[in-house]
């Protein structure tokens, strides 16, 4: 008995095996890998309401107008294919846009730092006047500072003590006629700071001088000058300073950011509201080493050449730092990059409409072209012009068929299509209706609730009649019924068209 129920088994097994070889295993060999995918993606992933694509369910049913919802299926998007952030825009928006573009290049950027100074002196011909000995001003041959002085003029006379007990010294040295002692005691002189034809006076009439007349060390201007005759001084006093105005220091300041496109001997030119027709040329002369801890900017003397005496201390300057780098770089025109407050972006125009939003790394800039660090490369064609409505687009997936004519949604305002009345509200001015799918629009068939245009009589429409409806978008972006056609192709005759045709 168990042979016989054995050999039952196996007998179905063989029929069982005979008819998936047969039947069932073809079908599973002839059906692609592609149809197998296709399978997937007809699944549908949510569902959306057809006048608002932010409305989304995960299963069918009814939008807040009482439309029925529409399956969103599984398709390839541009981010599978390694295209994310790329829209398509048809050639006549394109041009309707002014979009144009240029070629990334490699450049050296030719830098203008802008900026303003003040006129100073030059502190490296500067001289303050100083006693070397204690005394008083018996008198005073300069009277203001900003006085002009030359080289040799008396400037004060001083009576010192001091003075006068070095050059009994030297006296007495000079009747002993001992070579040491008379050496040691010019030199003390001339550390006080005698003047030279004060101490050959000294050695040609053996009398010392009660009071010492001092000379001007060089020509100038009378920068400083703080004392008066009779004031009693010592050393250490600043008693007067002589500046030159041969050459003359311009200080300014730069951006923290700047810095590095600074050097020392750059080219500068400078110009003046006092002169506006004229320019000076000079050259970066120092780049102080510390930044201002307020300001955030850094301090850079510049060195003018003014032999005629125009440039005068203090004087507001305008001046334009030229600066160059020394090897080329990545560059694009400055319009050409969005700028936001967490990225910089520029769009690229990838051939036959394409165009694609992609982050930069900026480095330094010119007047016009700013470098580009990462993002894009030499050769690459980037957007100048309406890059700004490009990347917002390319920044929302939803509207890019606003770019494209072969995909507007809304190509005509107004639509025909046949529809059945599921119900008329005369009093709501409204019917509801189940309508054939809008290609144009892309609708499919659905219920929707219309308001009806106030010109249309309504009293000849009636529940379950099939009539062929107009369709317009209004306005303030609603949809309404602006024409109907009964089925014997019979209008239905606005309230003007019944007065005139009774």
């Amino acid at each position: 008995m168990n042979m016989f129920k054995k050999l039952i088994l196996l007998l179905i097994g063989i029929v069982l095996g005979a008819v998936f070889v047969q039947y069932i295993l073809p079908h599973f060999m002839s059906t692609s890998p592609n149809e197998m995918t296709q399978a997937v993606e007809d699944k549908a992933l949510y569902w959306v309401a057809p006048m608002d694509p932010e409305f989304k369910r995960d299963k069918p049913g009814k939008s807040p107008m009482g439309m029925d919802l529409i399956p969103v299926y599984a398709e390839k998007t541009a981010n599978e294919e390694g295209l994310e952030n790329t829209i398509m825009i048809s050639p006549d928006v394109v041009n309707n846009l002014g979009v144009r573009t240029t070629k990334v290049m490699l450049k050296s950027l030719q830098s203008e730092i802008k900026t303003v100074g003040y006129v100073q002196y030059d502190e490296d011909k500067l001289i303050h006047v100083h006693p070397r000995v204690e005394g008083w001003i018996e008198q005073l041959y300069v009277k203001t500072a900003g006085d002009p002085v030359k080289q040799g003029q008396p400037l004060y006379t001083l009576y010192s003590p001091a003075l006068v007990n070095a050059q009994e010294e030297y006296l007495i040295a000079l009747n002993r006629n001992n070579e040491r002692l008379i050496q040691a005691a010019e030199d003390r002189l001339k550390s006080l700071q005698l003047p030279k034809s004060a101490i050959a006076t000294l050695k040609k009439h053996r009398q010392a001088l009660q009071s010492v007349t001092f000379y001007a060390p060089q020509s100038g201007v009378l920068t400083k000058l703080e004392i008066r005759e009779g004031f009693f001084v010592k050393p250490g006093t600043t008693m007067m300073s002589i500046g030159v105005l041969d050459d003359v220091w311009v200080e300014a300041e730069i951006f923290e950011s700047q810095a590095s496109q600074v050097k020392v001997g750059a080219p500068v030119t400078m110009s003046l509201a006092y002169v506006p027709s004229r320019e000076w040329l000079g050259n970066v002369d120092y780049i102080y080493p510390t930044l201002d801890a307020s300001t955030r900017t850094l301090r850079v003397r510049l060195r003018f050449s003014n032999d005629d005496k125009v440039l005068m201390p203090n004087m507001f300057a305008q001046v334009i730092i030229h600066s160059k780098s020394n090897s080329a770089v990545v560059v694009l025109p400055k319009e050409a990059v969005i700028r936001t407050g967490t990225m910089n972006r520029v769009v690229l125009a990838m051939g036959d409409g394409e165009f694609k939003s992609v982050a930069v790394k900026l480095g330094r800039s010119d007047t016009q072209n700013i470098e580009i660090l990462e993002g894009i490369e030499e050769g690459e064609t980037v957007v100048t012009s309406a890059q700004f409505l490009i990347d917002s687009e390319s920044s929302k997936t939803s509207d890019f068929k606003r770019m494209n004519h072969g995909l507007i949604l809304n190509q005509t305002e107004t639509v025909w299509t046949s529809a059945t009345v599921k119900e008329v509200m005369p009093e709501h001015r409204m019917i509801r209706v189940s309508h054939q799918p809008i290609k144009p629009w892309q609708w499919p068939a659905m219920t929707m609730d219309f308001d009806v245009n106030e010109s249309l009589d309504l009293s000849k429409i009636t529940n379950g009649s099939t009539i062929d409806i107009q369709i317009s978008k209004t306005t303030s972006g609603n949809y309404e019924v602006s024409d109907i056609k009964i089925p014997t192709d019979k209008k239905v005759m606005n309230k003007a068209e019944q007065e005139s045709h009774p």
